[in-house]
């Protein structure tokens, strides 16, 4: 097993030994509450909002250039906001491009009413027999290629990092 994991903070132990003396007892269970909020923090959330965007508990260690010129792996969080769509066209998303480092997770699907489809987070140009959306600084913008089903209603969900 290598030593080189990533996931050791978010471990919770399942016992500790409370030492008796108050003093060494209070850095003990302060201790502990800071390791369980790790953990409940670093978890992923399954909160899927419209309207607003909610942190989904993803940390990303992201390189950056600090003064020195050196690499230095900075933390950025996961967010995540979800968009309802009934045709296609553009959907204003409300994002500010510039506290975005990178989408991680854009996905949709939709359906026409009878069967349900996935639509594609692909190209800025319309591909046969499939709905795809991509991503500008304003709009999602969602295109249906030549023999692709009819759309009634989707939803696509946008993730995303942002430095913390």
């Amino acid at each position: 097993m290598s030593s080189n994991i990533a996931n050791q903070v978010s471990y919770l132990r399942t016992s500790r030994n409370f030492p008796e003396d108050p003093k060494q007892l209070v850095v003990e269970v302060n201790k502990s509450y800071v390791d369980i909020a790790n953990s409940v923090n670093s978890r992923t959330m399954g909160l899927f909002p419209t309207g607003m965007a909610a942190i989904n508990g993803e940390q990303w260690f992201m390189p950056s250039v600090n003064n020195q010129g050196m690499n230095q792996p900075l933390k950025h969080q996961g967010l995540r906001q979800v968009y309802i769509f009934t045709a296609t066209g553009n959907i204003p998303h409300g994002l500010n491009f510039k506290s975005i480092s990178m989408f991680t997770k854009p996905s949709g699907s939709f359906t026409d009413g009878t069967n349900y489809y996935g639509a594609i987070y692909a190209s800025n140009v319309a591909i046969a027999g499939q709905v795809t959306f991509y991503i500008t600084p304003t709009n999602i913008v969602v295109l249906a290629g030549v023999g692709a089903p009819a759309i009634t209603k989707g939803v696509i969900t946008l993730e995303w990092i942002s430095p913390v």
